[in-house]
């Protein structure tokens, strides 16, 4: 499912314009980016959990060569899934 289409999907349940619900979507990932980069967690019940994991430096193989690769050390961006979501992902998908 692409953006436009979640914002499709919305417009037509709210009664909101698609210009104004897509203004609303940009601005809540907006904010969520701009959570994660001051490494805030960001919580939606019955959704998930974004949040930020530090990684230590590591060494690594590229897959296409063998080629002995060190990655920095880095922080990335996560997703956790919650509980409500799996289940009912892991039941539809049964």
């Amino acid at each position: 499912m692409t953006k436009q289409e979640i914002v499709d999907s919305v417009s037509s349940a709210t009664g909101l314009t698609k210009v104004e619900t897509e203004t609303v979507m940009n601005g809540i990932m907006e904010i969520i980016i701009d959570a994660l980069s001051k490494n805030k967690r960001v919580e939606l019940r019955g959704f998930g959990t974004f949040a930020v994991k530090h990684r230590l430096p590591k060494k690594a193989r590229n897959p296409g060569t063998g080629e002995t690769i060190y990655l920095e050390e880095r922080h990335v961006p996560t997703f956790k899934p919650a509980k409500k979501m799996r289940l009912k992902v892991l039941n539809n998908l049964k």
